[in-house]
């Protein structure tokens, strides 16, 4: 693939000029120099890393000129959360974040992008493992937004919910629990993070513990809950309808 780098001196000189990783991968049972120096790496700019078996790294590389490393550059910048958030107050702007937890369908990821770059979101987080990958899959159905959103990475979703709240904002996870609130009923128009979890799995219980605020969307029947990126896309609607002071049937078609 052409987004697929390998061999030791390509992967380190990547990390180290600022390219964006997606992923690195290391040779299980390799040790010595090389294993510290990319575990380093990886630990210090939040990338992550799977060790896998030598077949796997050879069938990636075809050749297998890989000297046990290999690693997928990223078609998005990620960017920190800690630097994102103040600019984003600095601006004068109230935060409105999307907080992702385990969702790997690369469609439902994009999707969710796209919504959230219309829709006026200033940032999409994702957590290291668990996560789609922003890949040409999940850019086309973002039909380009994943280009122009701010895609965050952290390391924890539980330790990013406090850090968060300690900001100065609410985190509002959408579920089904004894203390959801339709979500017009709950005030979006402050600083605000929609946490969003899997549609198998749902959001962890401590998350939806944690959070300031349990949203759910009203339905018309009992039928199955809605996609995840639906969710988003609804979410985010009324979380705009709310800032812009105007009734829903103002806002301009998208």
């Amino acid at each position: 693939m052409s987004n697929l780098i390998y061999g030791r001196h390509p992967v380190v000189e990547a990390i180290h000029s600022g390219k964006p990783v997606e992923k690195i991968f290391f040779q299980q049972g390799l040790r010595g120099e090389l294993e510290k120096e990319i575990r380093l790496l990886a630990r210090e700019h939040d990338i992550p890393l799977q060790v896998v078996p030598k077949e796997k790294l050879n069938k990636l590389t075809a050749r297998g000129a890989h000297q046990g490393v290999a690693a997928f550059l990223s078609l998005v910048e990620f960017l920190s959360i800690e630097d994102v958030t103040p600019f984003i107050f600095e601006r004068g702007e109230t935060p409105l974040l999307v907080l992702l937890d385990g969702v790997t369908d690369v469609r439902n990821f994009g999707a969710i992008c796209r919504s959230a770059e219309c829709l006026g979101a200033h940032a999409v987080i994702i957590p290291q493992s668990g996560a789609a990958p922003a890949n040409e899959e999940a850019m086309k159905a973002s039909a380009g937004a994943l280009a122009r959103i701010r895609l965050c990475r952290v390391r924890s979703v539980f330790s990013t919910v406090e850090w968060l709240q300690i900001a100065g904002i609410q985190v509002v996870a959408t579920a089904l629990s004894d203390r959801a609130q339709p979500s017009y009923a709950i005030d979006f128009s402050v600083p605000t993070a929609i946490l969003l979890g899997s549609e198998g799995d749902g959001l962890h219980p401590k998350l939806i513990k944690m959070s300031d605020a349990v949203a759910m969307i009203p339905q018309a029947t009992d039928f199955d809950s809605l996609n995840v990126s639906v969710a988003a896309g609804i979410l985010l609607y009324e979380a705009q309808r709310q800032r812009v002071e105007l009734p829903a049937s103002s806002l301009r078609p998208i």
